[in-house]
């Protein structure tokens, strides 16, 4: 498995309620973890039983150590990772309410400086599976699919327009509903799963989708077939990386020869767990963890 994206410090504070605009409210006591949706997915598949190399770019400050010791615990090959001298590291500011739903505000410091460049001797062309998101440059999004041999997993957060030529180059697109109606170019989001279905059936350049709808669970449309896989139930807590943990975990079944299907039914146990737990990184599970909870008619 390989992971290209973004790795930031989480700068984290708890909330009663989310501030308007030009409202100060009084949080909780702050804490900072690693995190970044590149670096929260390579975690995730690490602790999943994958073999993971992450590529990326951090500062030469103490979050940027932060971020390489938190990766370097969990087993991940760090090779395609660079220290970037004229940036600082980046910086995610979180605020997490008293149900578990957040706002957050990305610097991205070094991860804009991620370049086409940075995917030299990574071995991207040999690994079996190359796992990507938004949070970095689109053009070396683009070379990273492009480049890449093995299976091409997009999570396309933040959301954002995509070329066609990069959803082709998709084997399974992984976004949420805010996401799908932006690369559907819709006005609104789905608000029920045959919305979100119908949507995901107009981008006919992507044969495979999993759209993610938190409480509702998730969507998966194959070929255009489309199967409903409902939600692992938990009292969420903090759902930051819940959907990095759901798109590590699709991948490494993806990767281990499971469905489509099967794969989405063992990823949304994963991301239900981090949801129950506080923080990105520190809340993502291990696979017996997973295995632990996971229903008959997921993949163990």
């Amino acid at each position: 498995m390989l992971v290209v994206g973004s790795a930031n410090a989480d700068i984290v504070v708890p909330v009663e309620r989310h501030p308007r605009v030009g409202e100060t409210v009084i949080g909780g006591d702050h804490y900072r973890a690693a995190g970044g949706k590149g670096a929260n997915q390579a975690v995730a598949c690490a602790r999943l039983g994958a073999r993971t190399r992450f590529v990326g770019r951090v500062g030469d400050d103490d979050h940027g150590r932060l971020l390489i010791d938190a990766l370097t615990h969990d087993g991940i090959e760090l090779s395609g990772l660079r220290v970037t001298d004229d940036a600082p590291s980046g910086l995610a500011l979180i605020v997490v309410g008293p149900d578990g739903d957040n706002s957050i505000v990305v610097s991205p410091g070094a991860n804009a400086r991620l370049s086409r460049g940075d995917l030299d001797g990574t071995g991207i062309e040999g690994a079996g599976a190359v796992l990507l998101q938004l949070e970095v440059p689109l053009g070396t999004v683009e070379a990273a699919a492009s480049r890449a041999r093995g299976l091409v997993v997009l999570n396309p957060a933040p959301a954002v327009p995509l070329p066609s030529a990069l959803l082709a180059r998709t084997d399974v697109l992984v976004p949420n509903r805010g996401e799908l109606a932006v690369l559907a170019g819709a006005n609104d989001e789905p608000a029920s799963i045959d919305e979100a279905a119908d949507l995901a059936r107009s981008l006919d350049v992507v044969d495979r989708m999993v759209i993610t709808l938190g409480a509702d669970g998730a969507v998966v449309v194959e070929h255009g077939t489309v199967t409903h896989v409902p939600a692992h139930s938990v009292v969420a807590r903090d759902t930051t990386a819940a959907g990095d943990a759901f798109c590590g975990a699709l991948s490494v079944a993806l990767l281990e020869g499971a469905d489509l299907v099967a794969a989405a039914r063992w990823a949304r146990v994963g991301a239900a767990l981090a949801a129950e737990r506080v923080g990105a990184q520190p809340s993502l599970p291990t696979r017996d963890e997973v295995a632990e909870v996971a229903p008959a008619d997921t993949r163990g």
